[in-house]
């Protein structure tokens, strides 16, 4: 009976590494809405490094004129995710700032280490050094949550914005709604899933669950670089305080106009964080972009742009 459970058990673990290899060679097949040579290629501009009093030292780059954007990317990767949109709003007439949150990509973090208190400090660092006034401040999945943890905690933040952009993020509680993240993040606290996104297979699946309905090669080739490239030990403090804090009692204390965009296919950031963003958000409106996942800046450029134009010409 014994000797039957495990070749029964076996028989399905072969069935399930088989089915996963056909999964990630059909992803692998799949066209790409956006060349590699384009998605690889980080924002031009000035780069700018923001010393901080704890010793970090953040890396920025400065590009274009008028109404300034500021950008702030998620966790584990770097300031290229925002290449295409970065792009688009310099060449359509705004300033924009893109920066390596602290201990990501090219900045380090020093005595006051990773955490969302010193991070989103670093946002009011970043506005007051530039000199933003009635700026846009966008912050996609970690770099939403840390924006909304700085519009509350720093008024000085918040008089120096237009308007705000919750892009595929939530504001805490991040298990809420969300299997994936019982599974992913646990399993990237343990270090099992920078092993498995490092196997062909285990890689492809990962980068695609960060796709909505049609992942792309090149995107999760991309991401995969970067977030391979990330130290991720040193930054567990702020990926437990992801499913520790819970801002969302205090939403109701913003006043800056706000944009909450989320793809109907995010596993990471499910459609039910942005409806309690705007649920309790006054005023806030919500853009939900069909079949798209967590990757929107790459995915959906263009509902990003449209959405910092519109608060750009509110008034």
């Amino acid at each position: 009976m014994k000797m039957r459970l495990v070749r029964d058990g076996a028989a399905a673990a072969l069935a399930v590494i088989a089915a996963a290899r056909l999964t990630a060679d059909w992803i692998e097949r799949r066209p790409d809405p956006v060349p590699y040579e384009w998605l690889r290629r980080e924002p031009e501009g000035e780069e700018v490094f923001l010393s901080r009093p704890d010793g970090t030292v953040l890396r920025t780059i400065v590009a274009g004129d008028g109404p300034t954007v500021v950008l702030a990317h998620g966790y584990g990767v770097s300031l290229l995710e925002w290449n295409l949109v970065q792009a688009s709003l310099v060449a359509g007439g705004h300033r924009v700032i893109v920066f390596d949150q602290r201990g990501h990509g090219g900045s380090t973090f020093g005595a006051d280490g990773i955490g969302s208190g010193p991070m989103a400090q670093d946002y009011l660092a970043l506005l007051e050094h530039f000199d933003v006034r009635d700026a846009v401040l966008v912050g996609h999945s970690m770099g939403g949550f840390l924006a909304l943890r700085a519009v509350l905690d720093h008024p000085g933040v918040a008089r120096r914005l237009r308007g705000l952009v919750l892009f595929a993020t939530w504001a805490g509680r991040i298990y809420d709604g969300a299997p994936h993240n019982r599974l992913q993040i646990p399993l990237l606290e343990m270090g099992i899933l920078q092993r498995l996104a490092r196997t062909r297979t285990g890689g492809v699946l990962f980068g695609a669950a960060q796709c909505g309905k049609h992942p792309s090669p090149a995107m999760i080739e991309i991401f995969l670089e970067v977030f391979l490239q990330q130290a991720h030990t040193p930054l567990l403090p702020i990926v437990r305080a992801f499913a520790r804090e819970d801002h969302y009692p205090r939403l109701a204390e913003i006043t800056v106009p706000t944009v909450v965009i989320v793809g109907s296919a995010d596993r990471s950031t499910p459609p039910s964080h942005a409806q309690r963003l705007t649920a309790g958000i006054p005023g806030a409106r919500l853009v939900t972009v069909p079949d798209a996942g967590h990757m929107l800046n790459w995915e959906s450029p263009q509902a990003l742009v449209q959405a910092v134009v519109s608060l750009h010409q509110a008034h």
